[in-house]
């Protein structure tokens, strides 16, 4: 129960509170993906790209509230950020297609390929880092990966607590994420979409982990236990690195020690 709350409390310290951004956007619109759907992007700052995958229902601006876009930029990287297909101004399928199949993980790799960039970097939080793990997958193009508020939750294909935030936000009734589906309602979100967001969402086996030759960085709330452990996580993945900093799973990706982590493992 109190994993859920943490859940609850993120979005709504997202959806309340904000951070101005150092750097101005300098590019921004919609590339239509394989299929047609329209994803939202923006791109700030020059240098090294950097693309910034948001968590379950947010959206790229969520990344604007934390200390690591400021201090990306002013470390001189160009940060691309998204809505992945579902949130934000991105578009809203409503059918299986269109989140099965690495739906989300196509769209970024093809974003990257509109905007002519090769060789990049991928930081993901929580529901993001599941993202990145598919782009260690199918894209040879990333250089250095974070997964950010992460454990091996998401290694199981029957996670129970995909399952029941699919079931939640299907209509079923789950007195545990009731405030969710509230807040979802309240807060004008895409219910269907968030749905098939969870039955469709990814998973990568400790097999396929064990494959990565990627430098990736694996970095974690102290007080964040929603998806797993951490650690064990790192153990899965051939010479990754752990760090923990202070936070739950709401606030870890804010602070200041989870930018230090990022910015010190990417240079």
């Amino acid at each position: 129960m109190k994993n859920i709350f943490c859940i609850l409390a993120l979005f709504i310290t997202c959806s309340i509170h904000a951070q101005k951004a150092t750097a101005p956007v300098t590019d921004s619109g919609f590339y239509k993906s394989f299929d047609n759907t329209p994803i939202y992007y923006e791109t700030s700052g020059a240098g090294k790209p950097v693309v910034l995958v948001h968590g379950f229902m947010g959206k790229g601006e969520s990344w604007k509230k934390s200390q690591l876009y400021t201090d990306l930029i002013s470390s001189g990287y160009k940060v691309i950020l998204l809505d992945l297909r579902g949130n934000g101004k991105s578009g809203k399928p409503h059918t299986d297609e269109g989140y099965s199949n690495d739906a989300e993980a196509k769209d970024i790799i093809g974003l990257l390929h509109y905007l002519h960039v090769n060789d990049y970097y991928a930081v993901g939080y929580s529901r993001g880092s599941i993202i990145v793990s598919r782009l260690l997958m199918l894209d040879k193009n990333v250089q250095k990966a974070v997964m950010g508020g992460m454990g091996t939750g998401f290694t199981d294909s029957a996670w129970p607590r995909r399952i029941m935030f699919y079931e939640a936000l299907s209509g079923k009734d789950v007195p545990q994420l009731a405030a969710v589906v509230k807040n979802v309602q309240q807060s004008g979100l895409d219910q269907t979409a968030l749905a098939l967001q969870q039955k469709w969402q990814p998973f990568t086996t400790p097999k396929q982990l064990g494959t990565i030759s990627k430098p990736v960085l694996l970095v974690c709330g102290d007080k964040d236990e929603d998806n797993g452990a951490a650690p064990d996580l790192a153990a899965m993945i051939p010479g990754s690195k752990y760090v923990k900093v202070p936070g739950d799973h709401g606030g870890a990706s804010k602070t200041k020690e989870f930018s230090n982590a990022v910015i010190t493992f990417l240079q």
